[in-house]
């Protein structure tokens, strides 16, 4: 069975940092780009970062640039993003995906081949 875990989210203060987790399993991690997709809370889904099979090339977003590492272990098949600096529109929900091109700068989880159930990141005072 394919599963996307993440986990890490919390409540964290403005200027705060959290590093988010994504376990893969069921399939050949080290196969697929990954990338994270966020929502807000009555807003659309929103592309945050993606991030090649070998974790040899990142890309992020305009505004999460600078305050966002996407990171991976292949030997562990997890992926992580480290949040740092975290303001209040950084609240949402943090999905991870996978998806076998090069890398997808795609919000959209039909794009993907696998998605996980999110992750409630919370940031306010």
């Amino acid at each position: 069975e394919v599963q996307l875990v993440e986990s890490g989210g919390g409540l964290v203060q403005p200027g705060g940092s959290l590093r988010l987790s994504c376990a893969a399993s069921g399939f050949t991690f080290n196969d697929y780009a990954m990338s994270w997709v966020r929502q807000a809370p009555g807003k659309g889904l929103e592309w945050v970062s993606g991030i090649t099979w070998n974790g040899g090339s990142t890309y992020y977003a305009e505004s999460m640039k600078g305050r966002f590492t996407a990171s991976r272990d292949n030997a562990k098949n997890t992926m992580y993003l480290q949040m740092n600096s975290l303001k209040p529109e950084d609240t949402a929900v943090y999905y991870c995906a996978a998806d076998a091109g090069y890398y997808r700068r795609s919000s959209d989880p039909s794009d993907y081949n696998y998605w996980g159930q999110g992750t409630q990141v919370t940031v306010a005072s």
